[in-house]
């Protein structure tokens, strides 16, 4: 059965495994991309692998940095994932709760102070970022506890909100 777009017969599954097997809730997701060399190409080319196949993703740089501007800019990329895991997130546990969705809109912006990319200060390059969502339910379901679980559950807000180790080789 689906509801919001989600699965629930293969997300209730995949519960079920993890219960059995911690360590089948661990997934390692990898992109590999080049960046171009070629005057007047975009910048940065990657090819996402998924279950059913493959898409090309390509990053230009904003023309007051260098890039010709003809694509999004990483920061924005960031951006889209952060606002597509929310609202997968929020779709997920509004389903789970037998909520059916009318309306799932999810904005994420943030203000980025470049003095520091560009080797002119130690200022913070990012001061905040702001996720709006704008939802509802078929009945009119007060979706605040939803809101609240998917801020606590979404890898995106995690990952955004907490010290992760980088390793650069």
């Amino acid at each position: 059965m689906k509801l919001n777009n989600v699965n629930l017969e293969k997300a209730a599954t995949f519960v079920e495994e993890v219960k059995k097997d911690k360590s089948k809730a661990l997934k390692v997701k990898r992109i590999e991309g080049n960046w171009n060399l070629e005057d007047g190409a975009v910048q940065f080319t990657a090819t996402l692998e998924h279950p059913r196949g493959s898409t090309i993703i390509e990053a230009d740089g904003p023309p007051f940095m260098g890039g010709s501007g003809v694509k999004p800019d990483p920061v924005q990329y960031c951006l889209f994932g952060l606002a597509a895991c929310f609202a997968q997130t929020f779709a997920s546990i509004a389903a789970e709760k037998g909520i059916k969705l009318v309306q799932l809109k999810v904005a994420a912006e943030n203000k980025i102070n470049l003095s520091k990319a560009l080797g002119l200060s130690n200022e913070p390059i990012a001061e905040k970022v702001i996720l709006a969502v704008n939802a509802s339910g078929e009945k009119g379901e007060d979706l605040s506890e939803i809101k609240g679980l998917a801020e606590q559950r979404c890898p995106g807000v995690y990952c955004l909100t907490n010290a992760i180790r980088l390793e650069v080789r």
